[in-house]
């Protein structure tokens, strides 16, 4: 996921560098070398791709000049398809694809799926291409029994990854099949796989539900709120089935590595799971939410989020690299949210967020501030937004398994650029 590390705003051509000092360019310059445009530069600011430097006594930013021509230099290898050295890596899939700040499962509409479609629906879809009405998930008691008890081994401060991590590793000791990894097989363990990892979970209240959709199950391990409204269910059911999965990103990646090594399902999930921890993951909605939080109590985003550039921080929930314009994941989560009564505090001091840092980085909100929205609206833990993101992914890391299952074994296997010293060198003494 992508963050806002600074605030900049076009500026004025620089004067000439001094000979030998650092060579820096203005935003328009960097726009220009990059051959995009300066909303771009920021984008790639909020990745840490680019440094910035405030201008002393101004309201730009400049740019080291090194840095933005050697991004510059990467950007044309990957529109070339890579220099041949296995540097660049791309790979065919006919999951998802991502466009014109859209994005499409199978071909159709993933906003279409997920706002009509149950999150079990949207799953099948991806998996089979075929639409499967009324399609629910059901978890072994066996596995959940094994998978449950791992968990609740774990320390009360475990974070969620951790905990659907251990899920994963016990669910698979208990499935003597899990090698198998024909086509009909991973499916019969995608749709055992991610019913367990949600029955696993501890209940955040006092209560559990273990039967019915997989969106109300997961409800009571996440809220407080033992009876939801039918909105707020249909919230994070969507919220499941728009996030299932976005192309190859850094988790589903590490799966289809290890799906190309032969891993089994259980495995390749849990390549994943280790990756999506990340704070530029899927640990951002909880960043997210905090920050959010922090509004709310003050009632003012401008102090919150001056503090937070003070002090270095990146600011979550703003842009995307892939959605030059506006995150369409965002923008259907936050139509549903305004459906629910309760959300509506939330959702100002959402909108609070955007317009504040919008009066200097023309950012929209992403999927990661409107998690927040869901998850502070409706009684939910900070880190609950990670669970969320964690449990619906897992149905795009099947997919991509299954994808890869059928490719050539160890295909994703790149060839190193030594950049070390040049042999021989002599032993060390």
């Amino acid at each position: 996921m992508v963050h806002q590390t600074d605030t900049v705003t076009p500026m004025r051509d620089q004067e000439p560098a001094p000979l030998g000092a650092e060579r820096r360019l203005s935003t328009k310059e960097a726009a220009e070398l990059l051959g995009v445009k300066p909303e771009t530069v920021y984008a790639y600011v909020s990745r840490g791709q680019l440094s910035s430097r405030r201008v002393s006594g101004g309201r730009g930013s400049t740019f080291d000049a090194r840095e933005v021509e050697a991004l510059a230099r990467r950007n044309r290898r990957e529109s070339a398809g890579g220099s041949g050295s296995g540097a660049e890596l791309s790979v065919r899939t006919r999951i998802t694809l991502i466009e014109n700040d859209r994005y499409f499962f199978r071909g159709v509409d993933a906003v279409d799926l997920a706002t009509r479609h149950t999150y079990e629906e949207v799953a099948e879809w991806l998996w089979t291409g075929r639409m499967l009405p009324g399609r629910t998930f059901t978890a072994p008691a066996a596995s959940v029994a094994v998978a449950r008890r791992a968990v609740e081994a774990l320390p009360e401060h475990a974070a969620p990854t951790d905990r659907l991590r251990v899920a994963t590793i016990a669910a698979a000791t208990t499935d003597p099949l899990r090698f198998d990894l024909s086509e009909e097989a991973v499916l019969g363990t995608a749709r055992t796989l991610i019913p367990t990892l949600v029955d696993a979970l501890p209940p955040a209240g006092h209560h559990r539900r273990d039967e019915g959709p997989l969106a109300h199950r997961l409800w009571s391990r996440l809220s407080v709120r033992k009876d939801p409204d039918e909105a707020s269910l249909r919230a994070l059911d969507a919220a499941l089935a728009l996030l299932a999965d976005h192309d190859l990103a850094a988790s589903t990646l590490a799966v289809r590595v290890a799906a190309s090594a032969r891993a089994h399902p259980y495995a390749a999930v849990s390549a994943g799971l280790g990756v999506i921890e990340g704070p530029l993951h899927g640990a951002a909605s909880g960043l997210a939410h905090r920050l959010l939080w922090d509004v709310l109590e003050q009632g003012d985003a401008a102090p919150v989020i001056a503090g937070e550039l003070r002090a270095g921080r990146r600011l979550p929930g703003l842009g995307h690299r892939l959605y030059p314009g506006e995150d369409p994941r965002a923008r259907a989560l936050f139509a549903l949210l305004e459906q629910i009564p309760s959300a509506e505090p939330a959702l100002l001091a959402a909108r609070d967020i955007v317009e504040t840092t919008a009066r200097h980085a023309p950012l929209h909100a992403n999927v990661d501030l409107a998690l927040a929205v869901l998850t502070a609206s409706c009684g939910m833990d900070p880190t609950a937004g990670e669970t969320i993101f964690a449990v619906a992914r897992t149905a795009g890391w099947i997919a991509h398994a299954l994808e890869e299952y059928g490719e050539r074994p160890l295909r994703m296997r790149p060839s190193g650029l030594y950049t070390g010293p040049k042999p021989p060198q002599p032993l060390p003494e």
